[in-house]
């Protein structure tokens, strides 16, 4: 039986301790070390190896982005699995991105823990459950295939789609988009629909802030609705 190397990232020591007594009685996985101190993960994964990575995202001590981008950059062969009470769509996009392959919430079972850590260890991609067959997972599977640094990439939309997009980025009104490109009210309201439908926001503000800023991942709204188990 091949072993599953596994380093744990976590900065509550209540819930690092639970996770390991959780996982250290099932003989496919070896606990290679258990830290709260994300700054030491590099010197760890080179010092012990590990084949996957199991990291908090919300380090108080490290920007846990910045550590996977650094992990994948430096140890690309290394698995990374990204924790979170409720990670909303947009991080879990960007940490993609960075190269984090796979997602668990910290309040799942313990068989949903041990599947994520094998499917990932032998090289799938792991979205909580509640995204499988989402619109949103569908994105995400694009923007990996693909390999697109924007969302908008990675996302077909209409000329005029994109069109109306610019426009909201400089803060006008349904009525003045509809006068500037010469369409109704109406038909800008159902351009606006389509586009929050196919990049999976919820309100005008985030297609604006997700435009003005160059598209860059970041830049949409923490506001993009909450994965709940």
């Amino acid at each position: 039986m091949k072993k599953i190397r596994l380093l744990l990232i976590e900065d509550n020591r209540l819930l690092r301790d639970g996770i390991l007594a959780l996982l250290k009685s099932h003989k496919d996985i070896v606990i290679v070390a258990a830290s709260g101190d994300g700054k030491r993960t590099l010197s760890k994964i080179r010092q012990l190896k590990p084949n996957v990575v199991l990291l908090d995202l919300g380090l108080r001590s490290q920007n846990s982005l910045h550590v996977v981008e650094i992990v994948k950059t430096d140890f690309p062969e290394a698995k990374i699995i990204v924790m979170d009470l409720a990670p909303v769509q947009a991080d879990i996009l960007q940490y993609v991105k960075a190269g984090a392959n796979g997602f668990i919430l910290k309040d799942a079972s313990l068989n949903d823990f041990l599947i994520t850590i094998r499917a990932v260890a032998e090289g799938s991609t792991i979205l909580p459950s509640l995204l499988v067959n989402s619109l949103f997972s569908q994105i995400i599977e694009h923007a990996i295939r693909e390999g697109k640094p924007k969302l908008k990439e990675a996302v077909q939309m209409t000329n005029r789609e994109q069109e109306v997009i610019g426009l909201l980025s400089e803060g006008m009104s349904n009525k003045e988009i509809g006068q500037k490109i010469h369409i109704s009210t109406y038909t800008v309201k159902s351009h606006i629909h389509n586009i929050m439908e196919k990049l999976a926001l919820h309100t005008r503000l985030e297609i604006a802030n997700y435009s003005y800023n160059d598209e860059t991942l970041s830049t949409i709204s923490d506001s993009i609705s909450v994965i709940n188990k």
